[in-house]
């Protein structure tokens, strides 16, 4: 693995370190706020939903602009500008005293760390060959993954009342629950020069003598990712699904402590992040794209379906287990696949891939509080049966995602997936 991909994991690693501090914090924020201006608990349970949908609402917003700047201007420009942003976001998050405040923090932070997934993918596809670019793809998973583990863990060290910090100016407060955000932000700052001295440019500039290659329009790629982008929205909805709803199903229904829900996270995030790493890298690129995915969403469905018959700690967490790592499977597989279709506008191409991953993490909180509202089980039971309906749907069509001709763009393909 080339040096500059393991420093841009890195980055990537301490900017979801600052997505998982929010996990556990998000809730008490919300409720802090949202209760002080005389909301009923349905309407702190309505601002948390929204504010988890406003941070993947910026991301869909966004990703495509950044995949496009990234293919005209160069990546490295972009990742610095994201992972400043990232900075400024978390601090601010820090500092909130109202849900205006929250909610313009939460843009920030999905605007910038749209650029930082999406011009990181980009990376390792200008990088890496396409042969190598699963493999690589499957680790940039690991360190998102082991980031989100992290975060959580973070903010349950650092985020404590005894630490008798309360100072206060305007709108703005600095309390013991401030902590892990200015963490986080300085662990970006931190992480800047690093980018600046040592990330070189991952873009190469085209002799002057070569003719500028014809404007894609923006349909004629969502054309040539179509399957994958409904597919990546459909992954990551079951899982944002999953993640908004099993907290309140584990605490009213199951009875676990918040610490409980806690184990619940970091097995999902390392479960994720050691078989992205390990198996589903070694896999891309070895097993055809469509018996990946079709497997994946199989075993995703699983996973979800058992969540409501299982009831002990220790049981829930293999479910889990189980739910993640299908999810580990899917991810990598179209990642790379995205990126090998979209030939040289691949900063275009994954920009778009972001944009329907961050709709799915839209969709899947809203329709899991809609379900859950109507019955505690039943949007596991919902995500289980799209699921298994997609891998049946997948596994049955020869022809689904295989790496298409890309004529005009340069890349070729053939039918058998890569």
């Amino acid at each position: 693995m080339p040096r500059r991909l393991l420093l841009l994991f890195f980055i990537l690693f301490v900017a979801m370190i600052g997505f998982g501090v929010t996990l556990p914090a998000l809730p008490f924020f919300v409720e802090r706020l949202a209760l002080g201006d005389g909301a009923s608990a349905g309407g702190v349970a309505l601002h948390v939903g929204a504010l988890t949908s406003t941070y993947a609402l910026a991301q869909l917003a966004c990703a495509p602009f950044w995949g496009w700047g990234a293919d005209r201007y160069g990546r490295k420009p972009l990742l610095v500008t994201g992972l400043s942003g990232f900075a400024i976001a978390q601090a601010a998050f820090g500092l909130s005293t109202s849900l205006p405040l929250l909610y313009g923090a939460r843009l920030m932070g999905g605007a910038s760390s749209a650029a930082l997934l999406t011009i990181s993918a980009a990376y390792v596809a200008d990088t890496l060959s396409p042969a190598q670019r699963g493999q690589g793809m499957a680790w940039r998973g690991t360190a998102l993954n082991l980031g989100v583990v992290a975060g959580p863990l973070l903010s349950g060290l650092l985020a404590r009342r005894d630490w008798h910090v309360d100072l206060s100016a305007g709108h703005f407060v600095l309390d013991g629950f401030s902590i892990p955000f200015f963490a986080a932000a300085a662990m970006a700052v931190a992480a800047l020069p690093l980018v600046v001295a040592h990330l070189p440019e991952s873009r190469l500039p085209k002799p002057a003598s070569d003719q500028a290659p014809p404007a894609v329009p923006w349909t004629d790629i969502v054309g040539r990712l179509g399957d994958v982008l409904v597919l990546v929205l459909a992954s990551q909805a079951f899982l944002a699904l999953f993640e908004a709803a099993f907290a309140l199903y584990a605490g009213q229904v199951l009875g676990f402590s918040l610490a409980q829900v806690g184990y619940v996270f970091v097995v999902c995030g390392l479960v994720m992040a050691v078989f992205q790493g390990g198996l589903a890298g070694w896999l891309v690129g070895r097993v055809r794209t469509r018996f990946l995915v079709a497997v994946g969403f199989g075993v995703l469905g699983a996973g979800m379906g058992l969540l409501v018959i299982v009831e002990s700690v220790p049981i829930v967490l293999g479910v889990v287990g189980v739910l993640a790592l299908g999810v580990a499977l899917i991810d990598p597989s179209l990642l790379t696949l995205a990126a090998n279709r979209s030939g040289t506008h691949a900063g275009v191409g994954l920009g778009l891939q972001n944009a329907a991953s961050s709709l799915g993490q839209v969709i899947g909180p809203l329709l899991g509080g809609v379900l859950y509202a109507w019955r505690a089980g039943l949007p596991f039971q919902v995500a289980a049966g799209g699921a298994l309906a997609l891998a049946a749907l997948v596994w049955q069509a020869p022809g689904a995602l295989s790496v298409r001709r890309l004529g005009a763009w340069g890349v070729s393909g053939s039918s058998r997936s890569r």
